[in-house]
């Protein structure tokens, strides 16, 4: 049996790009099994995982073959009737074969094939050793690497994500023979940079780890991760607050120290006028600094930041943070101000001259088709619809502010804050000022994957009709998604239309409303087209009009809702799968196409319990053979059923039994009632199964024959009423 013995692989390099560290350091460690296996050399990684820092990449393997196992070979030679003359000597096509073998031909094997006997070549050599291997894995490993903007150094041509300083590459306790973009292996690591500026002696791969930690680094991302958790949470806490600890934040500080120790600091009270949101950005985005938010939820004049080293003079990093940070939040509390007095109204009237989209005309152009979207979606969904026009009327003018200007993120979390002061409001009354503030931040609910629809039904309604132009709009301009290209983010706004809908529980017919917005959409284009003739016409002619929308425009033919109701549907399909629908049930339900995406849950929902029923996968079964006949039938089928024509016993009880089952089924479809409506259906089986054990549907008698089709046909109609039951079956 093969000696197992750990392997510890090290590249030390310059600071490594904090956003690409994890990828590369999985991509190494992969590469380096991949490669082991693929050179039969046994692994048992255990609970392994890739090990990093700003400064290095690692791959610590507890248990690794010394050896490579017996390599064995196989090559297939010539038939007997080619290698054999008729006194079966060897022919110069055998001979050959052994010579390009290294062995005389009665060395050779014999071996058996579909085509007849023929000569073999079998041999097996033992396995080399790990070391001797160890370089050409790791030379793979790294070319394999996605490495970010490769960049050379010294005089030589290598490239990698920076410079490569050292390079650790230990068998158990011995030093593998090897080098790395120039860089010999040995047993020497080094330390932190600033608090153990010196090389690090690793006796044996299990010390690595520990020794490290002695050099001040935390090599394991795990260890490290949870100790600025850790720092962080207690200098918050002696701050009087509690942090917050955004996992997008945490993973960047996590690539930037080696060693992390908290620095609590603190700012000017004054700046909490300023929006939270715009202060949290700034210290999260630009600084990698860690926020104090109060019992309430709300922002406190502290934060906390982590130092990667432990410093004698804790009071001057303090300074040094607090110094960096009070210049962004100078400008925020000014981009603020300047923007309460410019005011919303002149806000909104700058939109104007945005430009949205070249063929779809202004951000003024698409608020507008908003507005008129949002007020019928409000109308069928028990939302005032005049608030919900003067919602969407205002949802954009942030755009044109300061603050939104310096801090993209904050579109709609600024225009709340406007909104929710602007004199321009005053008229409507407390609530209601509030709700239209609260709905333009709503509107871009959910923002990221995982995040929560609006909560309001005025939020919900301004992101469905905001969704429903920009996807019309999208289609009509010939935007839509190819490959990785999608500019207008179509896929994720398809996705937060149909989870807006289906989670708020409103049971609108998407195909209706998609229609009104590539309605609107089209005219849009036509307009904007007639302005680019009128532009050059004026341009030669020296004389121009406004444009009309009657104008010719030859723009492009508009989409068809239903594409874009395909669009949406596929978009649900990994919606519903991250919610563990099978495939299978998905594919019944959309077969069906139903118009209302609130009514596609309730069947998907149904379908699910069905399925969990014993007679499903019998009924689904006869469901497709039902399909298939009909199929193959095509209009040999009787227009209704004659009573009279039942001969069978078997096929009067199925008869009965569907009429039954219609009547019994009628009310609960009619309102939604799918699961009831499912589990009357399954009662059917018995009267199935019976039909197609006794009852020969194609029939000599041609009358028979179509009245047992029509018979099928009318039971396939009620079992296909929910969902195509047939998929279950696939």
């Amino acid at each position: 049996m093969t000696r197992l013995a750990p392997l510890l692989i090290e590249l030390g390099t310059e600071e490594l790009p904090v956003k690409a560290l994890p990828g590369l350091a999985r991509a190494l460690f992969d590469g380096v099994v991949e490669g082991l296996g693929r050179h039969g050399i046994a692994v048992e990684p255990g609970a392994a995982r890739p090990l990093y820092t700003p400064r290095r990449l690692a791959v610590l393997l507890p248990r690794v073959g010394v050896r490579q196992s017996e390599q064995r070979s196989e090559v297939l030679g010539p038939y007997l009737n080619i290698a054999l003359d008729a006194d079966g000597q060897p022919t110069r096509a055998l001979q050959g074969f052994a010579a390009k073998a290294g062995v005389d031909w009665s060395a050779l094997e014999r071996t058996t094939d579909q085509k007849g006997e023929r000569f073999v070549h079998r041999a097996v050599k033992p396995g080399a050793d790990t070391a001797t291997l160890l370089p050409e894995i790791l030379g793979e490993a790294l070319a394999a690497m996605p490495v970010p903007k490769p960049m050379r150094w010294g005089d030589h041509a290598h490239a990698f994500a920076r410079p490569v300083h050292w390079l650790v590459m230990l068998m158990g306790e011995d030093v593998v023979d090897g080098e790395a973009f120039g860089v010999g292996a040995d047993r020497m690591s080094r330390g932190h940079r600033f608090m153990h500026d010196r090389t690090v002696w690793i006796a044996r791969p299990e010390d690595y780890i520990d020794a490290l930690r002695g050099a001040r680094v935390l090599v394991d991302p795990e260890e490290r991760r949870a100790r600025i958790v850790e720092e962080v949470t207690r200098a918050a806490h002696a701050a009087g607050g509690a942090a917050r600890i955004e996992p997008g934040n945490l993973e960047e500080v996590n690539c930037l120290v080696e060693w992390p120790e908290a620095v609590t600091c603190s700012f000017e009270p004054e700046y909490l006028a300023v929006p939270q949101e715009a202060l949290v950005a700034t210290m999260e985005a630009n600084q990698k600094f860690f926020p104090v938010l109060g019992p309430d939820g709300r922002l406190r004049e502290h934060f906390v930041g982590i130092a990667n080293i432990l410093s004698r003079d804790q009071a001057e990093v303090r300074k040094g943070y607090e110094r960096v940070i009070r210049p962004r939040f100078a400008d925020a509390r000014f981009f603020f101000v300047e923007d309460m007095k410019q005011g919303m109204a002149s806000m909104n009237a700058g939109l104007r001259n945005v430009t949205y989209q070249q063929k779809l005309g202004s951000v003024a152009d698409k608020v507008a088709r908003v507005a008129a979207l949002a007020e019928a979606v409000a109308a069928r969904v028990g939302v005032d619809p005049a608030l919900a026009r003067r919602a969407a009327e205002l949802s954009k003018a942030d755009l044109q502010s300061r603050m939104v200007g310096e801090f993209p993120e904050l579109q709609g979390i600024a225009g709340r804050y406007y909104a929710s002061q602007d004199p321009a409001l005053d008229g409507l009354p407390h609530e209601e000022r509030l709700a239209v503030a609260n709905a333009i931040d709503e509107a871009y609910r959910p923002r990221q994957a995982g995040d929560d629809i609006a909560l309001s039904g005025l939020g919900k309604v301004l992101a469905i009709a905001e969704r429903l132009d920009t996807l019309a709009g999208g289609f009509a301009a010939g935007l839509k998604p190819t490959g990785n290209k999608d500019p207008f983010a179509l896929r994720r706004n398809a996705l937060g239309l149909a989870r807006t809908v289906i989670e708020s529980g409103y049971d609108l017919d998407l195909g209706e409303m998609l229609a009104a917005a590539v309605d609107r959409a089209t005219r849009a284009i036509a307009i904007a087209g007639a302005a680019a003739q009128q532009k050059r016409a004026a341009t030669e002619a020296g004389h121009s009009r406004p444009p009309r929308p009657g104008d010719d425009t030859g723009s492009d033919a508009a989409p068809a809702a239903d594409e874009i109701y395909d669009f949406v549907l596929d978009r649900l399909r990994g919606y519903y799968a991250e919610r563990g629908v099978p495939p299978q049930h998905f594919a019944a339900v959309a077969e069906k196409r139903p118009p209302s995406l609130y009514d596609f849950d309730r069947r998907i929902a149904a379908i699910g319990s069905f399925a969990d029923l014993p007679e499903a996968t019998a009924l689904a079964a006869a469901d497709k053979r039902i399909r298939n006949i009909l199929r193959k039938a095509g209009d040999d089928t009787a227009a209704s059923i004659d009573p009279t024509l039942l001969r069978e016993p078997a096929e009067r009880a199925l008869a009965e039994a569907v009429e039954a089952v219609y009547a019994e089924t009628g009310a609960a479809l009619a309102s939604g009632d799918y699961v009831d409506a499912l589990s009357h259906l399954a009662r059917l089986r018995p009267q199935v199964d019976a039909f197609f054990d006794a009852v020969m549907v194609n029939d000599e008698d041609p009358a028979l024959r179509r009245n047992r089709l029509a018979l099928l046909r009318r039971l396939g109609d009620r079992l296909g009423s929910v969902a195509a039951i047939e998929q279950l079956s696939t």
